[in-house]
């Protein structure tokens, strides 16, 4: 038995008409204590199906495939997270989890449905087969291959895409403002995705740092940041969790344990009848320096594994009341947009014919019994990304957008003092991207770097820590900032993507 924390999208099982109300109700109410007439009844159903196929069906192929899809029509009908792993899929999973293994390099949309037409590439892992390719963040890919994905399980193209190092992989995308599906033949390799990222941002004196994934690595570099953060006062501790769609539970008690107290509750889990499963509390002393506020980035992608370690963050954050209980301060702020929801348990149960069932048994609980199953986690900040501009945006800004846009615009004398500071041309942007593309590939910090300078949601963050600041400089000493006061004399400050309260005003 595995207990398997990371978020998983399996078939889900539609149905043409939709039942009445009523009857839905009825269905719903079903009591749990049916269950064995209702599995021997349907097992007896399904019993005749098979006999007809193997007497009367004119070609019974494939019987292998049509037992695996209907196993796994039938677990995901109950939920979108439980499902069957064939051979293939089971093999896949496993090698993943070893941090090494043979693919093209590419962050996937996990949250995708099976009846989606296209698999969204959420990133591309920098230096890795598909980047050097040219395949790029939110291209569509809708054909592995030669066989379209719609209708396939995430963990069915993932196996499609993922192969024997050497061998090649032909995917077909969509990408946005090109009129013509794109094709490339990648060459599958070990691809070792960097699970962290940190960078000081010395102007303002603050720390980042991106977690993609939890792991070993990851919690000794974020023990490393916030010693160095207790050892110079820095004004704040960026968290990034952007795109996180989970790991395993055990890191995140561990990077938990950095800030909370020992023994705190991060998280616990309950069977269907509301029973107590298991609970994880912290198991260390915490290493966060307390006056240093931890503001966290989250969004639509930060799901399951990274949803408990916000969740519990912010919510300890506020039962400490800002240090004033006699605890070590702890003040912690989410920014973004609203967290995934993902708050079941799945655990892997190897079966025969090297299968493997994928079966939510339970849910988890955030301290206070808060569940995050189905509703995610409101940010404090709520921030929408806008940057970097689309490539539509892009191309219309540099053919249409400025003067310079027309072939046989005046250009202004050498020497002469054009306005109060010069744009440089797109000409001359692109002649300077092309000369750093001949120079080598990009390495994984370059390119975050350049990706970080248009994220507006990461300049927000900074701003908000600066107001923060600024509040917390005006207290006397003695009166600490706590998180609910901190929360509502930003808000006064710093316009986010809340409704404006806008009226019309009439002569």
């Amino acid at each position: 038995m595995r207990r398997w924390h990371a978020l998983f999208t399996v078939a889900l099982l539609v149905t043409v008409n939709e039942l009445p109300s009523k009857q839905k109700k009825k269905e719903e109410e079903k009591p749990i204590e049916d269950l064995d007439k209702q599995i021997y009844s349907w097992t007896h159903t399904f019993g005749q199906v098979l006999e007809l196929v193997k007497n009367q069906h004119y070609s019974p192929k494939h019987i292998d495939t049509a037992y695996t899809k209907a196993m796994d029509a039938f677990l995901a009908a109950l939920d979108p997270h439980s499902g069957l792993l064939d051979p293939k899929a089971y093999k896949l999973m496993l090698e993943s989890t070893s941090g090494e293994f043979f693919g093209v390099g590419i962050v996937i949309d996990n949250t995708r449905k099976s009846r989606d037409r296209f698999l969204i590439v959420v990133d591309t892992i920098p230096d890795g087969p598909a980047d050097k390719e040219g395949v790029k963040p939110m291209d569509k890919i809708f054909e592995v291959d030669g066989e379209p994905v719609e209708g396939k399980s995430t963990e069915e193209v993932i196996a499609m895409i993922k192969g024997a190092g050497g061998t090649k992989v032909n995917i077909k995308i969509m990408r946005e403002a090109q009129q013509e599906p794109l094709s490339f033949d990648i060459e599958r390799d070990v691809v070792k995705e960097q699970s962290s990222l940190s960078f000081e941002i010395r102007d303002q004196n603050i720390y980042y740092l991106s977690l993609s994934m939890f792991s070993q690595s990851a919690i000794q570099q974020i023990e490393d940041l916030l010693k160095k953060s207790k050892d110079k006062q820095y004004r704040g501790v960026i968290l990034d969790l952007r795109n996180n769609s989970g790991g395993l539970l055990n890191a995140v008690v561990e990077i938990a344990g950095l800030f909370l107290p020992k023994n705190s509750l991060v998280v616990q889990t309950k069977d269907r009848n509301g029973k107590e499963t298991s609970k994880e509390v912290t198991k260390r002393a915490p290493v966060t320096n307390g006056q240093v506020p931890i503001f966290i980035l989250i969004n639509n992608y930060t799901a399951s594994a990274a949803e408990i370690l916000a969740g519990c963050l912010k919510i300890h954050s506020e039962q400490n009341g800002g240090g004033k209980n006699g605890k070590e301060p702890l003040l912690v702020f989410l920014v973004g947009a609203c967290t995934f929801g993902k708050g079941s348990v799945q655990e892997v149960k190897p079966i025969s014919n090297e299968c493997a069932a994928k079966v939510t048994t339970s849910l988890y609980y955030l301290p206070g019994d808060v569940s995050i199953q189905g509703s995610g986690i409101a940010p404090d900040f709520p921030i929408e990304r806008t940057l970097p501009q689309s490539e539509q945006m892009v191309w219309f800004t540099k053919h249409y957008g400025r003067e310079n846009t027309f072939e046989n615009y005046i250009k202004a004398p050498e020497g002469s003092v054009t306005g109060n500071g010069t744009c440089a041309l797109e000409d001359d942007k692109d002649k300077k991207k092309e000369e750093e593309k001949k120079n080598g590939p990009t390495r994984w910090t370059e390119r975050a770097k350049e990706m970080l300078q248009t994220d507006n949601q990461l300049r927000a963050t900074i701003s908000l820590i600066n107001l923060f600041n600024l509040y917390r400089d005006g207290l006397e000493e003695d009166k600490f900032a706590n998180r609910a006061d901190a929360i509502e004399y930003i808000e006064k400050l710093f316009v986010t993507a809340k409704t404006l309260d806008i009226v019309e005003v009439k002569s």
